[in-house]
């Protein structure tokens, strides 16, 4: 099979806009990839290592991967068959879209389950079919190329995220046994609307009415994550946001997010997403989409 990218450029800036690649022209990963833009494989055939997020997951074919801006992720794979749909915030904004497609908290910037998901073989041959409408579109240039582009997007997050939906609702990401499901879900609960004031485990542990150690323990158990990490990538995310969908100072945003000054939240930050939030700014977007 002969390996082709199809790239719609962002004509102000001269830098990728929307892009389908074939999984057999992606070079292989050396490196840790931090993009800034969204990206998202299908993969088909084949399977390999994922790490995201200084963790390690297996995959296989009939499996979708998303990642936002500046995500980490690294693919350790034999042969895989499939294709990669990578897209700037400038050119769809699932933050300001969010009540069309509903993917974020689903497909992206979901810090509780795995950055991927398998999927049944009606969903597959949808996306494949939609993925080829868009193959179709970005080879030339055409009436209202950009708006139909977008359209076919959003109808593959949309099917992507009612396919993960669908694994939720029959659970298969949630806790087995009759009381830590409840526990989870209560540090859940907790994180949503504590992030911004509370940083630590253990003023979670403090909120739960359980020691720290066993919220630790629960934590590793289930997510495979410690709950420091889990409670700082959060704040991340809602840092991303504001920084993109806002023009709010850093300064600004660092104090709504609990943080005593603009120096120890840049510096969290670029510890987080390897950039600082002016550069992330720059190059993700700034108050547009």
């Amino acid at each position: 099979m002969i390996a082709h990218t199809y790239t719609l450029v962002h004509p102000g800036t001269g830098n990728l806009a929307f892009s389908v690649m074939d999984m057999d022209n992606m070079l292989p990963m050396e490196t840790v990839q931090r993009q800034s833009h969204y990206s998202i494989l299908l993969v088909t055939e084949g399977g390999g290592k994922l790490l995201s997020d200084f963790n390690e997951y297996d995959f296989s074919s009939n499996t979708l991967l998303c990642f936002a801006p500046y995500q980490p992720f690294l693919l350790r794979t034999g042969h895989c068959k499939g294709f990669v749909i990578s897209f700037h915030p400038d050119f769809f904004c699932i933050h300001k879209h969010q009540h069309e497609v509903a993917c974020n908290g689903v497909l992206f910037n979901n810090i509780y389950d795995p950055p991927f998901h398998v999927l049944d073989k009606p969903d597959v041959e949808k996306l494949l079919g939609i993925i080829h409408n868009m193959r179709q579109d970005l080879q030339e240039e055409s009436l209202a190329q950009f708006e139909l582009l977008v359209s076919y997007l959003k109808i593959f997050l949309i099917t992507a995220s009612r396919s993960k939906a669908k694994l939720i609702e029959q659970g298969s990401y949630v806790a087995q046994g009759p009381e830590e499901p409840f526990v989870l879900q209560k540090l859940k609960d907790a994180i949503e609307t504590h992030f911004r004031q509370k940083h630590s485990a253990g003023e979670y542990a403090e909120l739960l009415n359980i020691t720290p150690k066993a919220l630790a323990r629960i934590t590793k158990r289930h997510f495979n994550r410690t709950l420091t990490n889990m409670i700082a990538d959060r704040i991340v995310i809602e840092a991303k946001r504001e920084l993109y969908i806002s023009a709010k100072p850093v300064k600004a945003i660092a104090y709504e997010l609990g943080f005593p000054d603009e120096f120890h939240f840049s510096r969290f930050f670029k510890n987080k997403a390897a950039v600082s939030p002016q550069i992330y700014r720059t190059r993700v977007g700034f108050a547009r989409g």
